[in-house]
């Protein structure tokens, strides 16, 4: 039988003003306290975005964002996200798909024709041809009209501009332009781009995600296989290095690691 407006007392033997609550009262408070923010956190199955989950499944109601967009790794990269939103609990999740960047192209990641450098050929030198022009921004601006859909304020995304390929659109100038662009063309003007990593080495990247116990068995990095890691892309060697200057091992499986 129900009981409506039952007296409870909560804070010991002695009761203190306030002590006495209903158990409406009590069920408002416990919702209240473990009540999470929603966040939209882009998730692309790479390590960087799954550390970056994982710190947004710690802090928030976290919901994830998968976009396809015809590179080489597509369905290994989907593969891992849904296994990585299982690890971290991750119950909201959104898949799309973009065929204006593979039907664009200008990159090795979604031309065919184009060959994949290995890390000898790109790092330290001019933006690899790794680079999908402008792609985080159709990314972002998926993830923040879902972010005003789901009443989030931030929406995460694991860019990094140390120890990475150099892409343009990984730099924290572009993130601070973008978040004014976010601020001026979404209804209530407050979301934000959280970019959590971006100052942080890979090497760092790796503690944190170990300390977060974040999945890295499950992620994927590499640019040019789906079935092992080839370990000679950018991706992998910097990704091999990473857990290496972290005193790690790195826990996937590589065709030749460079490093």
């Amino acid at each position: 039988m129900l009981i409506a407006n039952c007296q409870v007392l909560v804070s010991g033997s002695k009761a203190a003003p306030g002590a006495h609550l209903t158990l409406a009262e009590i069920h408002n408070r416990m919702a209240g306290r473990d009540h999470k923010a929603p966040a939209v956190v882009l998730l692309s199955g790479g390590m960087d975005s799954c550390v970056c989950a994982a710190l947004a499944a710690r802090n928030h109601d976290a919901a994830a964002l998968h976009i396809s967009y015809g590179q080489r790794t597509e369905k290994r990269e989907r593969e891992a996200f849904l296994a990585i939103c299982d690890r971290l609990a991750i119950r909201k999740r959104l898949l799309i798909r973009n065929d204006a960047l593979h039907a664009i192209g200008g990159s090795a990641l979604t031309d065919p024709e184009l060959q994949v450098p290995t890390a000898s050929e790109v790092i330290g030198g001019e933006i690899p041809l790794t680079y999908v022009p402008f792609r985080n921004a159709h990314f972002l601006a998926v993830a923040v009209s879902w972010a005003e859909v789901l009443g989030a304020d931030q929406v995460y995304i694991g860019a990094v501009a140390q120890d990475s390929s150099g892409y343009p659109d990984c730099r924290p100038e572009y993130y601070r332009a973008f978040n004014e662009v976010v601020r001026t063309g979404t209804r209530e003007g407050r979301i934000e781009i959280a970019t959590p990593l971006i100052s942080m080495r890979k090497s760092q990247i790796v503690r944190l995600g170990l300390e977060l116990g974040a999945p890295f068995d499950l992620t994927w990095s590499c640019y040019s296989r789906e079935d092992r890691a080839c370990g000679v892309c950018d991706s992998c060697v910097l990704r091999l290095r990473a857990f290496q200057n972290a005193g790690a091992r790195d826990p996937i499986a590589y065709l030749a690691p460079a490093v």
